[in-house]
């Protein structure tokens, strides 16, 4: 591994704070985008178009990830960094002018453009600046970030809709980004790959069209009909495509690394599982809340940041733990906490108590939090310079990707088990999550919605426990070392 001049770079703290008002601003954009939702279709309309303005923000992320990890390696960290924040900031300039909801989904499809810059670029900067020991402690405060973001997020959209225009949810990052761009341009020293290079323009655009079909079939698959069948085809064609050209390629878009260091392969198939297995929690735990327990959405969302807690502890923990033991220990670790998190979902019953799914949530949050930040750490650390920035972002993409496949695979478990368990239902989660259809329901009916339903959401939250407990193979591919 190759360490640069950039590891002594002075005034790292103002990096550190730059790079995580970045993470923030990111981060905080999902959650409180959503609270302000119901408020911004009741002013643009188009509510059979609400999921676009959610997938479409998640499809240009994931599809451009690979593509600013790529371009940060050949033009510079601080170069594509600002490329891709001004793009965020002005998407979301333009999302709070929008006065359709196709507008608004336009200038949120840029907004994702921009985003899938941040994230793989803020981790990058990081690894640059700070030494292989140090990383491990510093990705505990980075990891903070999601946590603040998570419970901020919520209660700033609540109070932005209540009290000012809902743009306004859009032109808080405008600020945040401001601040961050100045100050790396300020202190953080321009970096990039010593040997000249160009981006793999026939890759790149092979590459996106493999994702955007592969992820427009996995997010919008009932939305589309019959095209989501086609769309695979398209993603396994283009897919084969790239294969090939990249290995003719002199210049390929993903360097060798990728895949011929053990390391690196096995930190981006643990992000994928992560993401994967998270989606169990993220998606289909409040609803069991809501509509099986009966809770508020604030219990559901309550629940749920319980997670979000747990997340940012235990990757401060697994910082210090890596220290003093290994990559595969600190990993295992988080790998077992993951699987006993998701195993404790299987426990949850018609009438368990909002605190019991919360407690749960808690120790999943514990499980991801260590192992992504090992993942993370192990990766970076056996990367060198030059292609730092591609196996960043092929980490970040991998837990992208993780997301909408678990996203597709159990929301048809979830679907299925219905159909199977509820022929006579059209919705049965909507029945039990209205307030009125559940009330309307007589005793014996309301009981046995809420054991099928219960039933079926048990089959997805075993999924969840598969997905876990193939972490614990991929933990066990960690080098058994510590960061030095």
């Amino acid at each position: 591994m190759t360490e640069t001049a950039q590891t002594g770079a002075s005034h790292r703290h103002w990096i550190l704070i730059a790079v995580m008002l970045a993470m923030f601003m990111a981060a905080i954009e999902v959650t409180i985008v959503a609270t302000a939702m119901p408020t911004i279709i009741a002013e643009l309309g188009g509510f059979s178009q609400f999921g676009w303005v959610f997938s479409v923000y998640l499809l240009t992320q994931a599809v451009s990830v690979p593509l600013y990890g790529r371009l940060a390696d050949l033009w510079g960290r601080k170069r594509v960094f600002f490329i891709g924040t001004l793009l965020f900031l002005i998407g979301s300039v333009l999302c709070g002018f929008a006065r359709q909801m196709s507008w608004l989904i336009l200038f949120r499809a840029l907004q994702g453009l921009g985003a899938g810059a941040i994230m793989p670029l803020t981790s990058t900067i990081i690894a640059d600046v700070y030494s292989p020991k140090e990383r491990a402690a510093i990705q505990g405060w980075l990891s903070s970030v999601w946590g603040v973001a998570a419970i901020v997020g919520p209660l700033t959209g609540a109070w932005l809709v209540a009290h000012f225009n809902w743009a306004l949810v859009f032109w808080v990052n405008v600020p945040i980004g401001l601040i961050s761009m100045l100050l790396l341009a300020r202190w953080f020293p321009e970096s990039r790959s010593e040997k000249r290079q160009q981006l793999n323009l026939a890759s790149s655009g092979l590459l996106m069209l493999t994702l955007g079909a592969l992820l427009t079939a996995l997010l919008q698959a009932q939305a589309l009909g019959y095209w989501a069948i086609v769309l695979p085809f398209i993603a396994l064609l283009s897919g084969y495509a790239l294969v090939r050209h990249e290995k003719r390629s002199s210049e390929p878009l993903f360097p060798l690394v990728l895949w011929q260091n053990r390391t690196i392969s096995a930190g981006n198939a643990g992000n994928l599982i992560i993401g994967a297995a998270m989606m169990g929690i993220s998606a289909f735990l409040p609803t069991w809340i809501q509509g099986v327990s009966g809770g508020t959405p604030l219990q559901a969302g309550s629940a749920l940041a319980m997670m979000s807690i747990g997340w940012p502890l235990a990757s401060t923990l697994s910082g210090r733990l890596m220290l003093r033991t290994s990559y595969r220990f600190t990993a295992q670790l988080g790998s077992l906490l993951l699987v006993a998190g998701t195993a404790l979902l299987l426990t949850l019953q018609t009438d368990s108590p909002i605190w019991q799914a919360g407690g749960a949530a808690f120790i999943i949050g514990c499980g991801m939090g260590m192992t992504s930040t090992t993942f993370l750490i192990a990766v970076q650390n056996s990367a060198e310079f030059s292609v730092r920035g591609i196996c960043t972002a092929s980490v970040m993409f991998s837990r992208l990707l993780g997301s909408a496949l678990g996203t597709a695979i159990m929301g048809a478990v979830l679907n299925y088990n219905l159909m199977v368990r509820l022929p006579g239902h059209s919705d049965p989660v909507q029945q039990l999550m209205s307030q009125d259809q559940r009330e309307a329901l007589s005793g014996q009916g309301l009981h046995q919605l809420l054991n099928e339903v219960a039933a079926s959401l048990h089959w997805v939250f075993a999924v969840s426990v598969g997905v876990a407990f193939t972490s614990l193979a991929v933990a066990w591919m960690m080098p058994k070392k510590r960061p030095e």
